[in-house]
């Protein structure tokens, strides 16, 4: 494995350093509930809708599949090739973070349009700090001209947040930092509590209360 941490995995672990350990090295563990799943698809149904308002992309993902480490130097190599380029799940690399975005589009001039699809109805603080993390990457990478959000409130509303993420670079580099030491190490013994549920209930809420009931009972 190349890299260590993943957008999703960013944000696991500021939810909880027990989560993030788990999702690296026992993803296997994770239950996610129906609800959860209808809301992944309907993430996805929301996505599909605004990626298809620019038909002459190229999807990665349908060419390489889940071969994720290989998104990197192929969208390199796209948007070297194409000065016009517009890239869906296009793949950066650094600090040990990869990350893919939703929709790409690069300008003449070489720098980068750059909107990530939420299927909310509101501009979330998550949101943000999902944004930033991506920023952060793909500012390392290429430069960066304009990075949005895309959420759902009655349609497609887009908030260009470059300037806000742009400042958040130092607190990513740091949580990020801190991340790479947590999974240097054994399995944090993070207790339950209401962390377990926000922002997202933990997939991996029933491993951590089984180990609570067995230490009760014993």
């Amino acid at each position: 494995m190349s890299h260590l941490l993943s957008k999703s995995k960013y944000i696991r672990g500021l939810q909880c350093e027990r989560a993030l350990w788990l999702d690296v090295y026992q993803p296997r563990l994770a239950r996610y509930t129906r609800e959860q799943m209808r809301r992944f698809d309907a993430g996805r149904d929301f996505e599909y809708a605004f990626k298809s308002t620019f038909p002459a992309a190229l999807d990665l993902s349908a060419e390489l599949g889940r071969k994720v480490d290989a998104y990197p130097e192929r969208t390199v190599a796209l948007l070297d090739e194409n000065p016009a380029a517009v890239l869906f799940e296009a793949g950066f690399q650094y600090d040990d973070v990869l990350v893919l975005a939703d929709v790409v589009c690069q300008r003449e001039d070489g720098s980068l349009d750059i909107y990530e699809v939420k299927s909310g109805s509101q501009l979330s603080d998550t949101y943000r700090k999902d944004a930033a993390v991506q920023h952060y990457v793909i500012s390392h990478c290429r430069r960066i001209h304009t990075f949005n959000i895309v959420y759902n409130e009655s349609g497609f509303q887009t908030v260009d947040l470059t300037e806000d993420l742009a400042a958040q670079a130092d607190t990513v580099a740091a949580n990020i930092a801190a991340m790479k030491d947590i999974l240097a190490h054994g399995e944090p013994a993070t207790p339950t509590g209401q962390h377990c549920l926000e922002p997202y209930a933990c997939p991996y809420q029933h491993y951590c209360q089984q180990g609570v009931r067995q230490m009760s009972l014993f």
